[in-house]
């Protein structure tokens, strides 16, 4: 019976092992193309779901309060009925920083504070915001020659959007927040 059997198992291992090989070879020479239906249709999708990605974050911010002092006042103020803030989605002020988007640093900043400021805003969600409600956030206030109150809270944190006014007004945070609900949507203002 072997005598009726052209190769034999070694012989076809060869064999086999050559033209893999040689399929190999020739395949590096060779480029495939993407289809180019399915390339625009990548793009167009692209684009679609970055709009409505853009949208969303537009129009859901999550801000954390962070009253420090009598801008907090002013900032609970924020949620009466006279402002009416739930029509805008803005009222949702959440208590932990991993449900939220935007801080707002309301009040004078101490420099023992800092640490605990800059734990929150690192476990926050991000892309992350800040507002600096009032003018001790803004620039240290009345007491910006103070040993202990820092002169702003952009020298440890990035802001956004800057409320002023001692205290500032809620209509005041309404237009911050509607000044950032813009720069997150890539309608920044000149």
């Amino acid at each position: 019976m072997a005598a009726n059997v052209p190769y034999g198992e070694e012989q076809f291992a060869n064999s086999r092992k050559e033209m893999d090989v040689l399929v190999e070879d020739s395949l590096k020479s060779i480029e495939v193309k993407p289809n180019a239906m399915f390339a625009v249709l990548s793009e167009a999708t692209k684009a679609i779901s970055g709009g409505l990605v853009r949208w969303s974050r537009e129009s859901s911010l999550w801000p954390l309060q962070f009253g420090l002092a009598c801008c907090a006042m002013e900032l609970m103020d924020f949620g009466s009925a006279r402002i009416d803030a739930e029509r805008r989605g803005y009222l949702l002020f959440r208590a932990t920083p991993r449900q939220c988007d935007v801080m707002i640093v309301a009040g004078w900043v101490t420099k023992s504070v800092i640490p605990e400021l800059k734990r929150l805003y690192e476990q926050m969600a991000k892309p992350r915001y800040v507002i600096a409600y009032g003018e001790c956030a803004t620039c240290g206030g009345p007491w910006y020659e103070s040993y202990n109150i820092i002169k702003g809270i952009d020298q440890v944190l990035p802001v956004d959007v800057y409320v002023v006014g001692c205290p500032p007004k809620p209509e005041n945070l309404f237009g911050a927040l509607m000044k950032l609900q813009k720069k997150v949507g890539g309608k920044v203002e000149v």
